[in-house]
């Protein structure tokens, strides 16, 4: 029986339904990470969860440009210094509120972002590239410059931010559950947004850019305002870097880190917000465990990354539908 003046928005598929409930999982695991770390009496546990919510977060930013726009931005990293600086700077001019630290880190960015990524989009392919890694070294060199703010050799903060004038993340287990929200908070507003006429033409010009010209959509306007969306998210992740680690860097920005965020991607799976998610936990737990074991870990790391590549294209995600039977 053919249903009639049914809302096409209404309708969820099927994968998707599974990729929310594989979320929802993954943030009650995140949020009973505090009861784990208490029941083995190891605190640094916290504190890893806690850099891995960070970077989650950040390769899903980068994942909604890369993933559903196609534009794979070498010099994402930026946004993550954006954000740590905005920390950094206010609060040697005694400005320590999150809330204002946040503010800023949205508009520079989003300025940022605007200028550059109006300039980038003019590009495609490599050049988009090596457009965005330039703007991104761009921004690197300039804060190396600021000698004022320790320059190349950073910047220890002397406080974390503070929430309506109480330090309230200077408590280890506040930050993270506030990390936390923050993505699940993130998380939501992406998944909306890709599934909305807005992520529909974002993924249709990834499709094939000249027949969504040819129905009447012009592919820019919405590739700029995914490009900033998705810088903004990020400088919110170099926020609560900043306040985890109590230090800022250029290093935060540099190309190498943007590289490690495109990485997070592709293990999780591109084009998928949740895979993004997992591919960030994958990332720093093997980071970490395989420094335990050898001072030459990225040479594993390395090996485990080809071997993804060509035996998992889809990254983990796909890796896992396969071995339950669903099409790739």
């Amino acid at each position: 029986m053919r249903v009639k003046n049914a809302d096409p928005a209404a309708i969820v598929p099927p994968r998707v339904a599974v990729r929310t409930w594989v979320a929802i999982a993954l943030f009650t695991a995140f949020a009973l990470v505090p009861v784990l770390a208490g029941w083995l009496d190891d605190p640094f546990l916290l504190v890893t969860a806690t850099r891995i919510v960070v970077f989650a977060l950040a390769a899903m930013a980068l994942d909604l440009i890369l993933g559903y726009g196609a534009m794979v931005s070498f010099g994402h990293a930026a946004y993550l210094g954006i954000g740590a600086y905005a920390v950094a700077i206010l609060s040697s001019y005694g400005i320590t509120d999150l809330g204002l630290h946040l503010l800023a880190a949205l508009v520079v960015s989003a300025i940022f972002a605007a200028i550059t990524g109006g300039i980038s989009l003019r590009t495609r392919g490599v050049y988009f590239i090596m457009i965005t890694l330039a703007f991104g070294q761009m921004a690197y060199f300039f804060f190396v410059s600021l000698s004022g703010f320790g320059g190349d050799d950073g910047l220890t903060l002397r406080q974390r931010s503070t929430v309506f004038g109480q330090p309230l993340l200077e408590n280890d287990l506040a930050l993270f559950y506030i990390a936390l929200g923050f993505l699940v908070a993130l998380f939501g507003f992406s998944a909306a947004l890709v599934r909305s006429r807005f992520g529909r033409v974002l993924t249709g010009t990834r499709e094939n850019r000249i027949r969504m010209q040819a129905i009447g959509f012009s592919p820019f306007p919405y590739q700029l305002t995914a490009f900033v969306i998705s810088g903004c998210m990020t400088s919110v992740a170099g926020v609560l870097l900043a306040n985890q680690s109590e230090f800022v860097s250029p290093a935060f920005m540099n190309w190498h880190r943007s590289g490690e965020l495109i990485v997070m991607v592709v293990l999780g799976g591109i084009g998928n917000l949740t895979g993004a998610i997992g591919g960030a936990i994958i990332a720093l737990l093997l980071e970490d465990w395989l420094a335990v074991l050898t001072q030459h870990w990225r040479l594993f790391f390395g090996l485990f990354l080809v071997l993804v590549v060509l035996y998992a294209p889809g990254g983990m995600t796909g890796l896992i539908r396969r071995i339950m039977g669903r099409a790739p």
